[in-house]
């Protein structure tokens, strides 16, 4: 099998140029990854470099900290689809999540969710539970959050924090969610093996910076 249609490839470093932007484009098209995953500021830039391709462009919403308001979350979601997004990872804001209060949560993810799909767009939702800072219960219980405000896809990690994605977390996100909603699994993904053991627990999208260095191993 190939590995590749599985990969966003990542760049969401601070120190970005746009020779970076090109780079990743250029090595998106050479091996065709599902989509790049870029900073809102880049979707403009990658747009005419990926013209003609069916590679998306991933953009992210709340990152990487999630503590924007919803608001700010649809604001910034329709401004990148209006700038070239195909997809949106959000990062769900994780001290509501932690307190519980999931009425919040499934509010500013629908609102998201609404955003995308105006105008028969119809873009691809990723909420970013950041499981590293969650219990397994707190994990479930985000996966069930945003399955009902009508999310496509539940991501492990913005792989800025303590630690990425991890099997036990991946495997416990599918069960949660069933088989109808995407896994994304990112976050210290750097070879090979790593990901197709992602993939085998549940994952249908992988999230890496190391893409090109995984398939050409």
């Amino acid at each position: 099998m190939n590995l590749a249609p599985y990969i966003d490839h990542t760049l969401l470093k601070p120190e970005v140029t746009f020779s970076d932007i090109q780079k990743l484009c250029e090595e998106a098209k050479r091996f065709q990854f599902h989509a790049i995953c870029i900073n809102p500021y880049w979707i403009s830039s990658a747009a005419p470099i990926l013209q003609g391709t069916e590679i998306k462009i991933c953009t992210v919403v709340g990152f990487p900290l999630g503590a924007s308001l919803p608001t700010s979350k649809a604001a910034a979601t329709k401004h990148s689809i209006e700038q070239g997004a195909d997809e949106i990872d959000m990062v769900m804001n994780i001290g509501a999540a932690i307190e519980g209060h999931w009425n919040f949560v499934e509010h500013e993810i629908h609102e998201v969710v609404s955003i995308a799909a105006l105008q028969g767009m119809n873009k691809t939702v990723k909420v970013i539970l950041e499981t590293c800072l969650l219990s397994l219960e707190q994990i479930a219980r985000a996966c069930e959050t945003a399955k009902r405000a009508g999310a496509h896809f539940v991501k492990t990690s913005t792989g800025f924090n303590k630690h990425g994605a991890t099997l036990e977390h991946v495997k416990l996100m599918r069960k949660t969610v069933g088989a109808d909603m995407g896994v994304k699994a990112s976050g210290g993904i750097k070879d090979e093996k790593t990901a197709w053991s992602m993939i085998e627990a549940g994952a249908s999208r992988i999230g890496t910076s190391s893409g090109p260095a995984i398939i050409s191993l």
